[in-house]
């Protein structure tokens, strides 16, 4: 199956958003929105936006009422320098997707060359006919470089094309204040300092007021034509301005390459001389040269991580699309992670959340785990800002990572639902656990990892308390679910406290023959009486259960609250958060997401499975999916329940989300959390994959249609592929050390 998405445009203000969002390019490093070169109509909802991961400004944050530490300043992800507008005059008329007559406009993401293409054919008011090919990329060999190749053709006429570049250094970020998922205020929040022509280079040069950062962009371009063409650079307040005139022939082209390189401050000493340089660097060699080598790394990322389904090809390229989708997303350094909106949009204002540890650094950790340990390379990098933060909160020891952040400091504004999430600390151990058991990083683990899950153990130990019975319990904290909030013994939160504590003594004690150990213990001032007291509270850790429903209750007065009636609600007034006051929803049993049920997936042997299904489906009717982390969960836990045919369906709801726009609004960027866990949903989902201390095993199921099933992930020192039939799985060790995989039916080696 070719990975290659074609779309018809219709090009509607209504889909303008969503295909900016789906045919985006990014790297890691820099993102830039899918937006058509030429603009769209004046009053059109557009978002225009290049991204540079990690880059922001610190703005205000309102608060009605000024009580101790809470957040008056936050980050938010900047708009950059535009430099993909391109406008085309073919003979005196403007070309425009609203005029004329458009006889083909296609958008297509080719995952296999790692670019998107745009081809449209259109006919003036005039009746002259161009065509149109334009292909774009951001390097993954190159990350600052951004290209794109701009080939117009003259298919009826002879006469005048024109082409006029910009390089547009004054720009603003999107707002809209009636959602709070997108900031709400637009502003330029760079201050334009260099604007100007090197020779055949614009080199543009901005600054933050606040954040102290400093961006550069450097564009150069090269023509190719049959012709003479006539040359000129422009320019004006903010923007510079190339400039092509030139005489083409029916069936003539004309074809422009443009070159745009990004820099900042955060990983640059002179942001300007590197964009420049590298430029140039760029530029002395040959774009099929860069797209070979674009090529080559696309190919060599889904070698490794390859997932095909035989008997339904639509949703082999849905699992595609996420898995690039995720790559494109994916940090290559220590100073960025992975936003809830990757780099494809300005969704939740670039912020990085526990999403990035729970849903998507699973997916790298299976495929390319040098990716995943950048992802928890950065927590460790803000850990002193975590320290500070649960100082902040009154805590006497230990770290509280931000519920939503860009450098370490919190950028969530209303506490009940965002700081409350004291669950982001087991998010980020339970990672470094799983990143642990499945690569076997010791070093990683004694440099790092074991240092956050000692701190962030230490602040759950400092945020419960010992109850009259004698069990340990944590108060006044939020779940996943976001429509009750400030509760009691949060049952997911209490699990993931339990077992980040112990997974952090568990280790300790292990390696306590370890110099590099005892030295982080003495760094730390981690005594042995602290590790029992530690231990101990995992060890008594109250987890809710009623007696007479058989389930887990998601907090100690959850079940108290009335049940909302779901079936009876309009859906106009889904997602709830925008229609209701957070006080109503707290009052009543309606869930946003999986809370317990997520517990259920993350640590199953907690309680039996009749506890579980019970669980289950009594969480199922209260639960509104208004989160895109929800569903794929919901699939997980089916699985392992048993429940094949429910489990497939909320796959369903899951894998397709974005390229559906089924929550209506991934035109601010996709859904990246919910990518990661439409895949979990096959691999520890459908195939029932399972890593722990014991080793790796599968119980996988067919799915009703499919012929098979078959994926690829990396285990220790070895790259395994997995192939589910009627008959069960059969695992292929296609590169490193012989394993045992339990549950196969089938073991295979390479010779």
């Amino acid at each position: 199956m070719k990975r290659i998405i074609t779309r018809q445009e219709k090009f509607e203000e209504k889909e303008v958003n969503l295909h900016e969002a789906l045919f985006s390019n990014a790297n890691g490093y820099i993102g830039v929105r899918g937006n058509v070169e030429e603009g769209v109509p004046c009053g059109w909802n557009t978002m225009r936006g290049t991204y540079i991961n990690g880059v922001y400004e610190i703005i205000p944050m309102k608060q009605a009422e000024s009580l101790c530490n809470l957040i008056e300043k936050k980050q938010t992800m900047l708009n950059v320098a535009d430099t993909q507008t391109i406008c085309l005059i073919a003979d005196g008329d403007r070309f425009d997707l609203t005029t004329g007559k458009v006889r083909t406009n296609e958008r297509i993401l080719d995952m296999e060359q790692g670019v998107t293409r745009r081809h449209v054919i259109w006919a003036s008011p005039d009746g002259k006919e161009i065509e149109l090919s334009v292909t774009r990329m951001t390097s993954f060999l190159i990350p600052s470089l951004f290209t794109i190749e701009y080939n117009v053709k003259a298919l009826n006429f002879d006469g005048e094309i024109e082409i006029e570049s910009y390089h547009i250094a004054d720009v603003r970020n999107y707002s809209n204040p009636d959602d709070p998922r997108l900031a709400d205020d637009s502003g330029a929040l760079l201050n334009v300092e260099v604007v100007k022509w090197r020779e055949d280079m614009s080199v543009a040069v901005s600054a933050t007021d606040v954040s102290g950062i400093t961006v550069a962009s450097a564009v150069s371009h090269r023509l190719r034509l049959p012709g003479k063409a006539e040359i000129s650079y422009g320019k004006e307040e903010g923007r510079t301005l190339y400039h092509v005139k030139a005489e083409v022939k029916q069936g003539e082209e004309l074809s422009l390459i443009k070159y745009s390189t990004f820099s900042d401050s955060v990983r640059e000493d002179d942001p300007e001389e590197f964009a420049r340089e590298t430029l140039k660097e760029a530029m002395r060699g040959n774009l099929a040269d860069i797209y070979e080598k674009q090529k080559e790394y696309v190919t060599e990322f889904f070698d490794n991580s390859e997932m095909e389904i035989d008997g339904d090809e639509e949703l082999g390229q849905a699992v595609n699309f996420n898995m690039y989708e995720l790559f494109q997303s994916a940090t290559r350094d220590k100073h960025c992670s992975i936003a809830a909106k990757g780099l494809s949009g300005e969704g939740y204002e670039g912020h990085y959340f526990w999403d990035t540890e729970m849903y998507v650094a699973p997916f790298f950790i299976l495929t390319n785990p040098e990716l995943a340990k950048n992802i928890l390379q950065y927590r460790y990098g803000i850990l002193d800002k975590a320290r500070e933060n649960a100082a902040l909160l009154g805590h006497k020891k230990g770290a509280l990572y931000p519920w939503r952040t860009i450098t370490g400091e919190e950028c969530s504004g209303y506490f009940p639902s965002g700081t409350a999430a004291y669950h982001i600390n087991g998010a980020i151990a339970y990672t470094i656990v799983q990143y642990y058991l499945t690569t076997g990083d010791l070093d990683f683990m004694l440099d790092q990892g074991e240092e956050m899950l000692l701190e962030t153990a230490r602040l759950w130990f400092d945020a419960g308390n010992y109850d009259r019975q004698g069990r340990f319990v944590i108060n006044e904290v939020t779940g996943p679910d976001e429509y009750t909030c400030m509760t009691d013994n949060n049952y997911y939160t209490n699990c993931c406290a339990a077992y980040n504590m112990s997974m952090a003594v568990s280790f300790a004690e292990k390696h306590a023959s370890s110099k590099r150990l005892k030295e982080l213990l003495d760094k730390l001032g981690v005594t042995t009486k602290e590790l029992k007291e530690i231990k101990a509270a995992a060890e008594k850790m109250y987890f809710p259960y009623d007696e007479e429903l058989g389930i887990n209750p998601q907090d100690d007065s959850f079940l108290q609250k009335p049940v909302w009636d779901l079936k009876n609600t309009p859906k106009e007034e889904f997602p709830l958060l925008l229609h209701y006051h957070p006080l109503h929803l707290y009052r009543y049993q309606v869930c946003k997401q999986a809370d317990t049920v997520l517990s259920y997936f993350l640590f199953e042997d907690r309680q039996p499975k009749e506890v579980m299904k019970k669980s289950f489906e009594y969480y199922e009717k209260i639960t509104t999916h208004d989160s895109s982390l929800s569903t794929c969960v919901f699939s997980i836990v089916a699985s392992r329940l048993g429940m094949h045919k429910k489990a497939v369906d909320y796959f369903g709801d899951s894998i397709k989300l974005d390229l559906l726009n089924a929550h209506n609004n991934s035109g601010d960027g996709v859904h990246t959390a919910n990518m990661g866990g439409s895949y979990m949903a096959i691999v520890n989902g459908f195939a029932g994959l399972r890593i722990n201390a014991e080793g790796i095993s599968v119980n996988p199921f067919l799915p009703t249609g499919w012929k098979k099933y078959s994926f690829k992930i990396k285990y220790r020192k070895s790259l395994l592929k997995f192939t589910v039939t009627k008959s069960g799985a059969v695992c292929e060790v296609l590169r490193g050390e012989k394993i045992e995989v339990k549950g196969v039916k089938e073991m295979r080696y390479e010779k």
